[in-house]
């Protein structure tokens, strides 16, 4: 949505990565004046998709654009109530998701009845409107919230380096020879 949006081109957004630069132009756009359908919503699971979101923000992209009468890579009056309603369908959609997973877990026994937690990491955990649904799910439900602090959830690279490391310390599963080991780069 960054990237279609153009934000590098904002004059408040031109160093900021695309995620980053959506939550910063939500904090003061309308996330009421623009609406988008929900994604998955027919499926009773608790799997994620944004494609669907993506097409549906994409399509009101196109007619705005057309509204305002400009090409494709400039700015849009609305580009911030665009920001806020996007983060704010993303917000719901992984609030329900998640809500229905920790039903799941609970009926199932998956999760001790007391002292639960949900752990939120990666791009997503840095995200403050999210981390805030997140906490109030997880309040409402008698769930502690972890996630990392902002400054590690930027890049799933040093989680997987960090998990590498402790993996290697504990001696768990880690592979101490290649030789062997197929793999082809794409």
């Amino acid at each position: 949505v960054a990237r279609r949006l153009s934000l590098r081109k904002h004059p408040e957004c031109h160093s900021m990565a695309g995620g980053k630069a959506i939550e910063h132009l939500a904090q003061t756009g309308n996330q009421e004046l623009l609406t988008f359908r929900l994604p998955m919503r027919q499926y009773r699971n608790c799997d994620f998709s944004f494609s669907g979101l993506q097409n549906l923000v994409n399509n009101a992209i196109v007619q705005k654009e057309k509204e305002e009468g400009i090409q494709e890579g400039e700015i849009l009056s609305c580009v911030k109530d665009i920001a806020a309603a996007v983060q704010h369908a993303v917000a719901v959609h992984i609030i329900q998701r998640t809500y229905r997973a920790m039903l799941f877990c609970i009926k199932n026994s998956i999760l001790p009845s007391k002292h639960a937690t949900l752990v939120v990491s990666g791009g997503v955990a840095s995200n403050q409107y999210i981390r805030k649904v997140l906490q109030n799910l997880a309040d409402a439900n008698d769930f502690a919230l972890l996630c990392p602090p902002p400054r590690l959830c930027t890049d799933n690279g040093v989680m997987i380096a960090w998990n590498g490391i402790e993996r290697f310390r504990a001696g768990l599963g880690v592979l101490h020879s290649a030789a062997g080991v197929r793999y082809e780069p794409r």
